[in-house]
């Protein structure tokens, strides 16, 4: 089992015939993930590596029953490329788009609450389940199936998380880069509960950064609902206040949203928390032997993981 994606995903790719959208299409394809077409206004009709190319999302749910969309669009048409996805019923959009105006995102964000769809960024990596499906930029050959979720805002240290844990022999159930800016489609609570919900997922890393209040909220909803052991860690440590580090939602504007701010709350909430980027693995690793040993039965042998 796994969150949101796996062998179920039909996936279309918004943009397939652009140079970024048609690259990772094959990308996905080669990994194993189902992408059953493609869509670029105008060119509807045309054909893309074997995919049938549509000219609206409409028509290619129509003609695929696709359930994800995959959004490779410029910027200034990436939010009506969302739109689109919402207006056609998809139930997963992913959006890798990374400079969309936050006016623009605003009205996605409104239209998403009385919506049927799921938006996973965007400037995100995108969502992996290894060795089912992979959906965006996120590179496939260092990730490993098994039973850790994780969930992150920095796509750079979800690869080297991923990379880590798997050098332990530790695999992952499936991996979400929810992306940096200031307004996303799903947040890291929204995962968390589907993480806590899923019996093949025995613990979650959390990576977020400096900035906004996310990763307070999260720890806080951890402490009161999850059973599961989190690991957590914060990017952007030697950030100076006032300035934007890497994300746009990535800055400082009070005392509460520095890194080491952060990381006592999640202390204090209970969550495994990694000092460096390099530890994660290893706090992972830790988290696991504790939670086994604090489930096991008479025998020695593990009750719930």
């Amino acid at each position: 089992m796994s969150i949101l994606v796996g062998n179920h995903s039909r996936v279309i790719v918004q943009g397939i015939t652009g140079k970024e959208g048609g690259f990772h299409a094959s990308q996905c394809r080669e990994y194993g993930t189902n992408v059953v077409g493609g869509v670029t206004p105008g060119k509807g009709g045309q054909e893309f590596e074997g995919l049938p190319v549509f000219d609206t999302v409409y028509e290619a749910r129509m003609a695929t029953a696709c359930n994800v969309s995959l959004i490779f669009v410029p910027p200034a048409f990436a939010a009506d490329a969302i739109l689109e996805s919402i207006e056609a019923s998809i139930e997963l959009i992913v959006c890798i788009t990374e400079g969309i105006p936050v006016n623009d995102m605003v009205k996605v964000y409104s239209a998403l609450k009385s919506s049927k769809s799921r938006l996973i960024g965007p400037n995100c990596p995108g969502i992996i389940t290894p060795g089912q499906a992979k959906i965006g930029i996120m590179p496939g050959f260092i990730h490993m199936p098994g039973r850790v979720g994780l969930i992150s805002k920095s796509g750079t240290l979800t690869y080297e998380a991923v990379n880590q844990l798997t050098e332990l022999g530790i695999g992952q159930s499936t991996c979400v880069g929810i992306g940096g800016d200031p307004i996303i489609g799903t947040q890291f609570i929204d995962l968390l509960a589907l993480f806590e919900a899923d019996r093949d997922t025995d613990a979650v890393v959390m990576i977020g950064e400096i900035g906004g209040s996310l990763e307070p909220e999260a720890a806080a909803w951890i402490r009161d609902n999850m059973s599961k052991p989190v690991i957590g860690f914060i990017a952007g440590q030697t950030a100076p206040p006032g300035r934007r580090m890497g994300h746009a939602g990535a800055i400082i504007s009070g005392g509460d949203e520095t890194a080491h701010a952060k990381m006592k709350v999640m202390r204090e909430c209970g969550l495994f928390v990694a000092e460096t980027p390099a530890m994660i693995g290893e706090t992972v690793k830790q988290a696991l032997s504790q939670s086994r040993k604090r489930y096991a039965g008479p025998a020695g042998l593990s009750m719930v993981y």
